[in-house]
């Protein structure tokens, strides 16, 4: 009988513990993250030679690394799609309710899906990937805006059109979507038939790419001031096969020429601009909150940080062609009178010129960064009269 209730009150230990214990861990493609501090501004550089075939851009992110408490740079990589026909829909920091920044990782599927209305360049110009597409078995690359090894890469083309139709404008490089300051956008048809899809997570080697930026104390923001060195992956990452989607095929191949002429649907036209105007509003009239830790400063694994790096807007992003959020031409102001802002006073900064400079360019702050002085003071309390 000792034994028998011995024996009964192992099991219920067991039992007991088993049930304490945690759940593991869940991947999910959705909400990962969320922060209180909104990420620091898009960095714009020149996007890498593709050095092969069928290599897919996945842009540069900021992440979150809950232990440091700060955001830090992922470099943008080529890779290798999961399997021919897939589409890499970039990662996007969203703003949510409470206040928070929320991560929405990215993943690889048949189409793009949304990322938020975030400009990161190099084809992501804000709604879908202007710079090509597969056709038949290989990718096809528009080189107007992605930059490529002509001499190994022959299916080429250009077309300018459908990256201006697909760009929403976003001049101060706003990195989360929503929200006071963020991108304004929502999600287009097309962009919503991605959420049906099948999607594949970023590969091990991705998350590899990330783990390993997280792991030099440089790419904190604390440490860059929002101005990271190593910005992209010098060589593309191995491959990493999965299955296609039961009953997937690419799109047929079609002549280069019939590519160069492709427009957008009218949707995303529309889309583009109303977004590239509700985004200029928002952000000149609610600046993006200022992050603390993107300071120069030490990690608390690294020393003191080194000078600021020069900010690369108006360089050229790949095949020689200006960036259309960063640098070039100024833009009419919707909500200033139509007074353009590159280097002329800001309307909602009393009056205080921008002087051209990027707000990230670590040269003078972008006037729509600093407190807005009150426009009008009310008048004192009128002194009461000895009676």
């Amino acid at each position: 009988m000792k034994i028998l209730n011995s024996v009964r009150w192992l099991l219920l230990a067991a039992a007991v513990g088993f049930a304490a214990a945690p759940a593991p861990a869940q991947i999910s493609f959705g909400i990962g993250i969320s922060v209180h501090i909104g990420p620091p501004v898009m960095p714009v550089y020149v996007q890498p030679v593709c050095p092969a075939p069928d290599l897919m851009w996945t842009p540069g992110h900021w992440a979150w690394d809950p232990n440091f408490g700060d955001y830090f740079w992922v470099p943008g990589a080529w890779v290798p799609a999961p399997y021919v026909g897939a589409l890499w829909t970039p990662g996007y920091w969203g703003w949510g309710s409470g206040g928070v920044y929320m991560w929405h990782a990215g993943y690889w599927g048949p189409h793009i899906g949304y990322y938020g209305g975030v400009n990161y360049g190099g084809g992501y110009m804000g709604i879908g990937f202007a710079g090509g597409g597969w056709n038949g078995g290989h990718f096809a690359y528009n080189t107007a805006v992605v930059n490529v090894n002509r001499t190994v890469i022959t299916n080429v083309y250009v077309n300018q059109t459908i990256v201006q139709q697909t760009t929403i404008v976003n001049e101060s490089h706003v990195a989360y979507s929503g929200g006071p300051g963020g991108v304004q956008h929502v999600a287009t048809p097309e962009e919503q038939i991605a959420d049906h899809d099948q999607h594949v997570a970023p590969t091990t080697y991705q998350t590899q790419a990330e783990n390993q930026a997280k792991a030099n104390p440089q790419n904190f923001s604390k440490n860059n001031g929002g101005h990271p060195t190593n910005l992209v992956a010098t060589k593309p990452l191995p491959v990493e096969s999965h299955p296609a989607p039961a009953g997937f095929k690419p799109p047929p191949p079609k002549p280069m020429t019939e590519l160069a002429k492709a427009q957008a649907p009218p949707s995303i036209q529309h889309a583009a601009a109303e977004s590239s105007s509700k985004t200029t509003i928002a952000v000149k009239n609610n600046p993006p909150p200022q992050h603390p830790a993107a300071q120069p400063g030490a990690h608390p694994a690294a020393g003191a940080a080194g000078p600021p790096q020069p900010h690369l807007a108006g360089q050229a992003n790949g095949g020689g062609q200006p960036h259309p959020a960063g640098g070039g031409q100024p833009t009419p102001h919707p909500a200033g009178g139509g007074q353009p802002n590159g280097g002329q006073p800001h309307p909602a900064a009393g009056g205080q010129p921008n002087g051209g400079q990027h707000p990230a360019g670590g040269g003078q702050p972008h006037p729509a960064a600093q407190q807005h002085p009150p426009q009008h003071q009310p008048p004192p309390p009128p002194k009461k009269k000895p009676e």
